[in-house]
């Protein structure tokens, strides 16, 4: 499932099609992703301006110049895709020669410039909704989920008061929404890495300081992802159908039985299960 970098790299790849542009017309071609669409959408989306592309978490939001906001899920195999861009950048000019609908094209907004966005999904997993958009932070996809890793709320002292007392291990609490926004197995295998922390350490059990190297791991992590347009595993692709390259760097992850790549550490990459997820990292600099 795309986690915060490649959600973030799908955002800016949509802003040159999507945000001051009207969608010309929404158009539907099923009922529903992983839950049925909310009524009336198309119409809904018909005729409106996209005022600003965001991202909370791993949700994409289109806020609308009709005091809505379209929430956007990729699931585990959904796609945002852009055709028609190069030539919407040029004034007065509209580029129709998009690729043929394919099968799980489910949801296309055909954008007032000439360029088309797609929603490919085969899988379904993904999901869509409307919003007021200044009742976004209390939608029941929204409402609990934590800070930004890449924000200003999210440092060492934010993770010792919320991970005070919890025996759960770090690993595990560090993919709990609630308590850090976006993260997934990827990022949180390499950003343990990075702070020397073992995935099995009991949260509640890490000092400040190890606190602090942790919050600066996750912040380099993500950057350097987001840098490399994310990472391509199974179905992700970024909005210009191109491949993020940030999986030739893992350090850990995937990489089992491989030498630890720590300086000097003679080490190799282990693999075990937590809460039916793999972890990978080294035990001999990871503690």
């Amino acid at each position: 499932m795309p986690e915060l970098p490649e959600v973030e790299t799908v955002r800016r790849g949509l802003v040159p099609a999507m945000e001051g542009v009207r969608i010309a017309r929404a158009e539907l071609r099923r009922a529903d992703l992983r839950w049925p669409f909310p009524p009336d959408m198309a119409a809904r989306l018909t005729g409106a301006r996209v005022l600003q592309l965001r991202r909370r978490s791993k949700y994409l939001l289109a806020d609308l110049d009709r005091g809505e906001s379209l929430i956007v899920h990729l699931g585990m195999s959904g796609r945002m895709v852009v055709s028609g861009l190069a030539a919407a950048h040029v004034p007065g000019q509209f580029h129709f020669d998009h690729p043929a609908l394919e099968t799980h094209d489910h949801v296309i907004l055909h954008m007032e410039n000439g360029a088309r966005v797609t929603f490919n999904d085969p899988r379904r997993f993904g999901a869509m909704d409307l919003c007021a958009t200044d009742a976004l932070e209390a939608h029941p996809l929204l409402a609990v989920i934590g800070p930004e890793p890449l924000g200003n709320g999210f440092h060492a002292n934010y993770l010792a008061e919320r991970l005070r007392g919890r025996r759960m291990p770090v690993k595990a609490a560090l993919l709990d929404q609630r308590i850090v926004a976006g993260l997934g197995n990827i990022y949180v295998c390499e950003s343990l890495f990075r702070a020397g922390i073992s995935p099995r350490r009991a949260a509640g059990r890490i000092g400040r300081a190890r606190l602090a190297r942790l919050a600066d791991a996750i912040r380099e992590t993500l950057i350097d992802a987001i840098a490399a347009g994310g990472s391509s595993l199974r179905d992700y692709r970024q909005a210009d159908g191109a491949l993020g390259y940030f999986q030739t760097t893992f350090r850990v992850y995937g990489r089992e039985s491989g030498a630890c790549l720590g300086p000097g550490c003679p080490g190799q990459v282990r693999r075990i299960v937590q809460s039916g997820r793999s972890s990978f990292y080294c035990p001999r600099c990871q503690r």
